[in-house]
């Protein structure tokens, strides 16, 4: 389930967002000499890490905060639970169900093997709820779009799907094919870095 009219919302420069993109800029982004391979297989100079730079319970909480703005500005009116793959997005699913009052889920990378045998643990996931899926870093949506698929196929209507730093173009386009808002709070261009495709 998703929304009827998908957008890839770039939200305005608002205090809390030039506040946050100066935190990952300052606290999580480190550019090195010689170029190195991501996780993603792609290469980069530019190591982006999401949760040293909301390290701080102050930083996250701002995070969290301008989480919760932008994606009001895209137009979202709420959503039940918010989450996404462990560990990227652990921490910033967590902070943002508490700002918002929402519950917090988790995406394994392999669902158990024993016991209940759940890929998405915390809240319990009903079709009659509505979502917002997180992540840290993206850079070619691998963990992201793990996790959409897995929450997809609980029910529920993801509503939008919010990164901390977005290191291309790839979720963009991944998202608008289906029809889910997509809100980076920082992208590639904010934080003056090469993109990664």
């Amino acid at each position: 389930m998703t929304n009827e009219e998908p957008t890839d919302t770039k939200p305005p420069r608002t205090e809390l967002r030039r506040a946050l993109i100066d935190i990952v800029r300052t606290a999580g982004l480190e550019t090195r000499d010689e170029p190195f391979q991501l996780t993603s297989g792609a290469w980069s100079r530019d190591y982006i890490d999401g949760k040293r730079a909301l390290a701080s319970g102050a930083d996250l909480e701002l995070a969290a905060r301008a989480a919760v703005e932008a994606v009001a500005q895209a137009g979202v009116d709420g959503f039940d639970a918010v989450g996404g793959l462990t560990m990227g997005a652990d921490h910033l699913s967590h902070a943002i169900a508490v700002v918002s009052g929402s519950l917090w889920f988790s995406v394994r990378k392999k669902a158990k093997e024993h016991g209940k045998g759940r890929a998405v643990e915390g809240a319990v996931l009903e079709p009659r709820m509505s979502v917002l899926l997180v992540d840290d870093v993206v850079t070619t949506g691998g963990s992201i779009q793990q996790a959409f698929e897995a929450v997809a196929d609980t029910g529920v209507a993801v509503v939008a799907a919010l990164t901390l730093v977005d290191r291309g173009e790839v979720a963009a386009r991944f998202f608008a094919e289906q029809g889910v808002t997509y809100v980076p709070l920082a992208t590639y261009h904010d934080l003056d870095i090469e993109p990664v495709e």
